[in-house]
């Protein structure tokens, strides 16, 4: 919860940025101020003429940050790139506003495509850019495609292969066509290898060969061809240029400073890309902790002064192995002592030199302080923000663990089961660590030997299949010497909670006596108005206090585990719904209901035709029409 009043009182007085957000996070507005603390302050008193948009955009601010600057040019600098970023709603934007692109490679599917994007994301990609030519980049990417006979589509493989006839492009050979299976996954990695050679800085070999094609079409007076070979060259070249760094313009480089104070430290990180301030994140390291006598450092758990130079270096190798995207330049608030190390592999990683300094004077120092100012308001600024959030998550914990008289608990699994009368008996599993959901280890379960509404037995299929597949799991690591990795059902909860009392634990119970687990079970109790009321455990009911922070971690449990449940029922129906109408009909296959759908929208269209119009779809003969039209006619 954001208490304005409290976070007000803390603007400094000094120049700066100041975002707007409402609840969802999402960024309001953006503005500039000669002093926060005035500023800010003003958009919280009374009506003073401020005009009917403001005054809108005043009730949905749910919490505002700020960026101390060193001036008020600084603030409007920073206010202008962060305008242009974001797009605020309540800020006066350039039409013309733009991002910079970049070229992606999925190098995390079996059979990798290019793909031009307008933002990085942490996933399994990797990135080239950011390049001040969106059309410069576009031919790149159709260069290469056609150059190493890559896949442009967006057919999920391998899973798909063979379903379908290779399109246009491996026709024209200007694909592979791994949806044919035509080429084996090591060779299709082979050009992407290649390709990724020319976006990692090895240019010549392409620029030498469209140099040739094109002399050769002159030669042969294909003036219109050499010229098409002459554009993408000028491309090729315009993506190729490194980008020219000096003091003042075209700078691609990440400022990095920290503050530590007592048990915490924040990192902050400022972006400069083309020379501009586009944003900034900040980070916390954890597992530090400060001595009272020597300000300048942490003590580590072995009793050695942790510098907050060591904190730094953590910080750099840690966050620069999973970003997509490395400047050329980093600028930190203090020396480390792998620089040359660090360096070395940074450049690597880009395939480009990268520097890693540390400024002394004039004004990239100035930038370094700012960074380090900035962290050092952001952990003032965060600290109670961070002592609920750990109330609502490990302290809850915590206080569960105390209510059962257990020594620790950190893996929490709850289940559900979902049915309508029986029709698709479902079971969920959601996972809670250290107080917080774990959504990539939830688990979804089709009950197989049970029909009719009856949860026990369900509730029996869904634990025995989840704590068995979990020791068969475990046995198959073991016999590769693999017992340190987690599978997906590998790693078992220090608590079982289910959805509900007596009966639910005992179920429980014996699935877990069966096959000789020892696992901690309660039940999330409800009142006679479906509410949760307190938990049984070992054969008694405790109460538990309905205000604190672990009744409500486990009422978000029961809900979240409610939720999944849910909506895994609701999907399952919505597909036998749609299957039930269209595939009963005799000679109505994938194919024929795809066309029907897309060609009426509605099966109440469908229903109302005519022999005559659904004779009219192409993919339907007029014996195929006649049975549709019969079947929905007897069936009214």
């Amino acid at each position: 919860m954001f208490h304005f009043d409290e976070e007000l009182k803390k603007l400094p007085k000094e120049p700066g940025v100041y975002i707007m957000r409402d609840d969802r996070d999402v960024i309001l507005y953006v503005g500039k101020a000669v002093n926060l603390y005035n500023r800010v302050r003003s958009y919280f008193r009374e009506n003073i003429g401020r005009g009917p948009a403001i005054d809108k955009m005043v009730t949905l601010i749910a919490r505002f940050e700020y960026i101390v600057t060193d001036s008020e040019l600084e603030a409007l600098v920073l206010e202008n790139n962060l305008i242009k970023e974001n797009s605020p709603k309540y800020n006066t934007l350039l039409k013309d506003d733009k991002t910079y692109p970049y070229i992606k490679v999925t190098v995390g599917e079996d059979y990798p495509r290019i793909l031009f994007s307008r933002t990085m994301k942490k996933d399994k990609s990797r990135y080239f850019g950011p390049y001040t030519s969106a059309a410069a980049v576009r031919d790149t990417i159709d260069l290469l495609s056609k150059l190493y006979r890559l896949r442009t589509c967006n057919r999920s493989l391998p899973r798909d292969i063979g379903l379908e006839r290779p399109c246009l492009n491996y026709h024209i050979k200007q694909c592979l066509a791994p949806c044919g299976g035509y080429v084996d996954k090591e060779q299709y990695r082979e050009q992407v290898g290649r390709a990724l050679e020319f976006l990692n800085g090895n240019y010549n070999v392409i620029l030498r060969e469209l140099e040739g094609k094109m002399k050769a079409a002159a030669e042969k007076l294909d003036f219109e061809g050499a010229a098409a070979y002459r554009d993408l060259f000028n491309s090729v070249k315009q993506v190729s240029q490194k980008q020219k760094m000096t003091d003042n313009v075209g700078e691609d480089k990440d400022i990095i400073a920290l503050h530590q104070d007592r048990s915490e430290a924040v990192v902050q990180v400022f972006f400069v890309r083309d020379g501009k301030l586009i944003g900034r994140e900040h980070y916390y390291m954890t597992h530090v902790s400060y001595e009272e006598k020597d300000v300048s450092g942490e003590m580590s758990e072995d009793g050695a002064t942790k510098t907050k130079a060591e904190i730094l270096e953590n910080f750099v190798k840690q966050f620069y192995a999973g970003t997509p995207f490395i400047p050329r330049e980093l600028m930190l608030q203090y020396e480390i002592e792998d620089r040359e190390l660090i360096e070395k592999w940074l450049s690597q990683r880009k395939g480009g030199k990268v520097h890693v300094r540390v400024p002394k004077i004039g004004s990239k120092e100035k930038l370094v302080e700012l960074a380090a100012e900035n962290a050092r308001h952001i952990l003032e600024q965060d600290r109670e923000r961070l002592k609920r959030e750990e109330g609502r998550t490990i302290g809850a914990v915590k206080e569960i663990a105390g209510i059962l008289g257990l020594e620790r608990i950190e893996r929490m699994e709850a289940f559900d089961i979902s049915n309508i009368n029986g029709f698709e008996n479902v079971g969920s599993m959601v996972v809670f660590e250290k107080g917080r959901p774990k959504p990539s280890d939830y688990r979804k379960f089709r009950i197989k030997t049970v029909s009719g509404p009856d949860d026990y037995a369900c509730m029996r299929e869904v634990l025995t299949r989840r704590f068995t597949h979990g020791m068969e799991e475990r046995e198959e690591l073991e016999e590769k010497d693999l017992d340190h990795v987690y599978g997906s059902f590998t790693k078992f909860p220090d608590l079982l909670m289910m959805d509900g009392g007596r009966g639910q634990v005992n179920i429980a119970l014996s699935v877990l006596d069966e096959l000789h687990i020892h696992i901690p079970v309660c039940g999330m109790v409800k009142d006679d108005n479906h509410r949760t009321r307190g938990l049984y455990f070992n054969n008694v009911e405790l109460p538990i206090d309905t205000r604190s922070e672990g009744f409500k971690l486990i009422t978000r449990v029961q809900d979240e585990a409610h939720r999944f449940a849910i909506e895994y029922h609701r999907s399952l129906r919505s597909k036998a719904q749609v299957k039930s109408v269209l595939d009963d009909i005799p000679g109505v296959g994938p194919a024929r209901r795809k066309a029907l759908m897309r060609h009426f929208k509605s099966i109440e269209d469908i229903k109302n035709a005519t022999v005559e119009e659904l004779a009219e779809i192409p993919e339907l003969n007029r014996k195929a029409a006649e049975a549709i039209h019969g079947f929905f006619t007897a069936e009214s």
